[in-house]
Parts: structure tokens; C-alpha cells; sequence
């Protein structure tokens, strides 16, 4: 069916839909009330079968278990009518009560399979914030439902199991919806209409709850709701959306804290003390166990929450400082890193007495072999080559000792850098060029190296042996050159060299 013949069958659902619950709400409680309240909910039930069907979803076993659960609610009104209308009673509890409970399940545990598959069951910054919001509804439907109806419900144990278990029922499907709105994912026209169907129906339970504990229910308002809320399920498995209520959406992976949250939270954690303060200005009966234990709890989630904030904090600075200090394409340390980490072998290698050496290596004719096979396999060959080097670094520092140590990093383009503490210039210089056998795709570098004489700065050093690279690329490439030693400064005699032999290494090494 095309995309246009599905938006008009989804319109003409919505007309009907909307135009008969209307119409029963406005009608006068009798059976010809409920054979249209049961024509609409059976109707709608096979409309959500007919989208499933037709839209085969990826995780199709939410959907299924939500009609599930939207099957046994009208089989249960069914079973009401029945009582009502053919056989004349009104027993309580009954067959149907039982239905009812169950559907209650049946619907949270469809929820709980849409938000598994959108990831949402490790997520615990998620679980924190639908448990906050759960505990603030948790007292307000005690104070208003649970408790009241309690005391009305007479000395039967099986009544008072039902008062209590009718909220309970609601609040299971509340925390299931608010968990579902926490997930990451696609808000599409189906997650809205599924997300609307729900509200719908706590609203017009709830308001039917507390309708029965003062008075007899007649219908009237409190239907058109219930009616709605099935006319919301269908829509949603009618519309092709709901494919994609699943996925992940644009990339994220981790739940946004939008002001829109925050301010949810923040009205959830004012419930118990605003509780209190309204029994309080207008002289109803204090709720104390009821306040103090939810205050608790709810104090303790928002601290849950706040570490979990802190963590991810953590996490992010983490991150960044790593982007930071790494070069995105190698992993290797970048210049920044290189830089700073020259300045501190130079401090350590001068309180140690320890020779230092700076080597630069630059892959030869990098520019035509990215012309000549394109860039992306100019960025293997830079990540191959790096980590072959890298690998051969490590195996031939890893028994050097602690006086001695070796780090690669990517200076920029296709050049590198080494830095080498330990190793006078001819081992410093040897080491380099034990690095070109093991370049790839037949490729090879050609390196300077220059030995730090103790005094000079970062930069200076670092710029001899960077002219000791481009001595080797104009003697022929595929070599490694030795810097010659700083000269003199003016007014100073020339300074003791720190690596002993380091005067002798100044031929090419080839």
C-alpha cells in the first residue's frame, strides 16, 4: 500500500474513532451504550492487528503483548457489560476484576519490551529519573486513591486487596511509560501516539477510581478517555512509524538531561513536601509515614542521580582531555602532546644526567602515493606504518629499564616524531633505522636525528633534527641522517655535550 493510501486510511481512523467515542460518551448509560463501547475497542484492537501485520516491525513483540493486554481490558469491559446488562448483578470482586489486573501487566510488560529494544534496560540515569518520578506519583496516589479507598472498601480482605491493587495496577503502567520517555530514540508519530494512548488510559482509570469511592459510575465524561486511549493504540500501529519506534535515533547513545527533564524531576522531588505543606494550609489529615518515607527515598534517588551526573562529567572531561593529547587517525600522541612531553624528558633528562634524542620521520613520497591510490589509502598506510613502528618500539624498549624510554608521535601530514631518553645519538640513530624494514606497502621514511646538548630549548633541538630530515630527503631519501651538534653561542664557550660519543655520530646512517 502506498505511503498516501496508508495517510488516508490513518485519517478515516481517526474520523471514525474520534466521531463514535463521542458519540457513546454523549449517549445514556445502557446496553446499546456498551455494544458501541465494545464495536469501538474491538474495532481498534483489530486495526493494531492490521498495522503489525502490514508493517512487520523489527521488535513486533511489543507491539503484540500492548494488544495483548489492549484485548483482555475490552474482554474485561465486555464481561462488565455482560454483569450489567443481561444478568442483572454487579458482583465484587469479579471475573472481570481479574481481567482488568491483568491487563494492567500485559500492557506494562509490552512497554518494558519497547524499552529494552531501545536500549534503555542498562540505563541507569534513565531507571533514576523514572524512579523519582514514580515515587512522587506513588504518594499522590496514596494520599488520593489508595488510602481512601482502603478505608471504603469495608472489612472484606479480598475488596481491600482490590482498592489497593487497582493504583497499583496504574502505577505500573506509569513507571513502564515514564521509563519508555527516558529512553534514547526516535520520538516518531508512533512513540507519540503509543505515549498518548497510555496517558490516556491512566486518566480515565484513575478518574474512575476516585469517582467510585464517593459515588455510583454511570459513564459520562470518564469514557470518552478510555475510548481515546484505544483509538491512540491503533493509530500508532497504523502509522508506518512505528517501524522505527526501536531505533536509536540521530547517533545518541546516551540520554539527553534537557531543561525539559530537569523541570520533571524538580516538580517529582517537591511532591512530598508540597504534599505536606498543602495538608498542612488546609487542615486535612497529615500523611507523616507516608511523606517522611517517600522524602527519603526520594532523596536518596536524587543523590543516586547527582553521582551519576558527576560520573558522566568525569567520563566527558575524560574524553576530551584524550582528544585532546591524541591524534585522531593514529591513536599516537599529537603535536601538543610531543611538545610537552619533550619539555619533560629535557627536565628529567638534565637531573639525571641521561641522554636525550629527538628523532623526525617522514613517510617519502606520501603526496603521489595519496594521488595516485587516494586518501583514504594514504590514512591506512599512516595508521599501518604507525603502528608497525609502534610495535617494533615497544618490543625493543621493553627490557631497556626504567633510565630508558621511547615515545612515537604524529607531528602533522605524514611526519612523526621520536623521542628517546637513554639512548646516546649513535644508539638513537641505529634504533631509527632498524624502523625501515618494518614500514609497509613497500614504503619508505627518511629521519634526522639530533641529540639534546643539555641546553637547548625544545624547539631547537626538535630544529635540528628536523634539518637533518630534509638533508636526508635531498641526499636521496629512504635514510636516516644524523643532526651536526649545535654551534657555539655567542659570547659562550660551546657546551659539554650530556650524551657521551655523541660528537662521533655525525656521518649518515644507511
Amino acid at each position: 500500500m502506498s505511503r498516501a493510501r496508508v495517510d488516508a486510511l490513518i485519517r478515516l481512523h481517526l474520523a471514525v474513532g474520534v466521531s463514535l467515542s463521542v458519540v457513546c460518551t454523549l449517549m445514556p448509560a445502557g446496553l446499546w451504550h456498551d455494544v458501541l463501547y465494545t464495536f469501538i475497542s474491538f474495532g481498534c484492537v483489530a486495526m493494531m492487528v492490521v498495522g503489525i501485520r502490514r508493517h512487520r516491525p523489527p521488535a513486533s513483540l511489543g507491539w503484540w503483548v500492548v494488544t495483548a493486554g489492549i484485548v483482555v481490558w475490552a474482554a474485561a469491559d465486555v464481561l462488565w457489560a455482560v454483569y450489567n446488562w443481561i444478568l442483572h448483578i454487579s458482583p465484587f470482586p469479579s471475573p472481570a476484576d481479574a481481567l482488568y489486573l491483568i491487563s494492567y501487566m500485559v500492557i506494562a510488560a509490552g512497554f518494558w519490551c519497547f524499552v529494552r529494544a531501545r536500549r534503555g534496560e542498562g540505563d541507569r540515569e534513565g531507571f533514576t529519573d523514572a524512579a523519582i518520578f514514580t515515587v512522587g506519583s506513588v504518594l499522590v496516589s496514596w494520599v488520593l486513591l489508595m488510602r481512601p479507598g482502603l478505608e471504603s472498601a469495608g472489612e472484606s480482605a479480598t475488596e481491600r486487596v482490590l482498592a489497593a491493587a487497582y493504583p497499583l495496577g496504574d502505577l505500573l503502567m506509569l513507571a513502564l511509560l515514564v521509563r519508555l520517555l527516558t529512553t534514547t530514540g526516535s520520538r516518531t508519530p508512533a512513540f507519540r501516539w503509543l505515549v498518548a494512548g497510555n496517558a490516556l488510559l491512566l486518566v480515565a482509570d484513575c478518574a474512575y477510581q476516585y469517582t467510585s469511592m464517593t459515588e455510583t459510575y454511570t459513564g459520562g465524561l470518564i469514557t470518552l478517555p478510555w475510548l481515546l486511549s484505544y483509538v491512540c493504540f491503533s493509530t500508532a500501529a497504523l502509522h508506518p512509524s512505528m517501524r522505527r519506534l526501536t531505533d536509536i535515533g540521530s547517533g545518541e547513545t546516551d540520554p539527553q538531561f534537557t531543561r525539559g527533564r530537569l523541570l520533571a524531576l524538580t516538580l517529582a522531588s517537591l511532591v512530598a513536601p508540597g504534599t505536606l505543606l498543602l495538608q498542612l494550609a488546609l487542615g486535612l489529615r497529615v500523611e507523616a509515614w507516608a511523606v517522611g518515607l517517600s522524602s527519603v527515598v526520594l532523596f536518596l534517588l536524587v543523590v543516586w542521580r547527582m553521582s551519576g551526573l558527576l560520573r558522566r562529567l568525569d567520563e566527558q572531561a575524560s574524553r576530551l582531555a584524550d582528544l585532546a593529547r591524541t591524534d585522531a587517525l593514529t591513536n599516537l600522541p599529537n603535536r601538543r602532546t610531543s611538545d610537552a612531553e619533550l619539555e619533560r624528558l629535557q627536565t628529567r633528562a638534565r637531573a639525571e644526567g641521561s641522554p636525550l634524542c629527538v628523532a623526525v620521520l617522514d613517510l617519502d613520497r606520501f603526496k603521489s602515493f595519496n594521488d595516485t591510490f587516494g586518501h583514504q589509502a594514504g590514512d591506512s598506510l599512516l595508521v599501518a606504518a604507525s603502528a608497525a613502528w609502534k610495535a617494533h618500539l615497544d618490543a625493543v624498549g621493553a627490557g631497556a629499564g626504567p633510565d630508558r624510554s621511547v615515545m612515537l608521535g604524529r607531528w602533522g601530514g605524514e611526519e612523526f616524531v621520536v623521542l628517546l631518553l637513554g639512548h646516546d645519538l649513535p644508539a638513537a640513530a641505529t634504533l631509527i633505522d632498524s624502523l625501515r624494514p618494518t614500514t609497509p606497502a613497500g614504503q619508505t621514511f627518511s629521519a634526522g636525528v639530533s641529540g639534546w646538548d643539555g641546553l637547548e630549548s625544545a624547539g631547537e633541538v626538535f630544529a635540528r633534527a628536523d634539518a637533518a630530515l630534509y638533508a636526508a630527503k635531498a641526499g636521496g631519501r629512504d635514510q636516516v641522517r644524523v643532526a651536526d651538534p649545535p654551534g657555539p653561542r655567542s659570547g659562550e664557550a660551546p657546551a659539554p655535550k650530556v650524551q657521551p660519543g655523541a660528537a662521533a655520530a655525525t656521518e649518515p646512517v644507511t
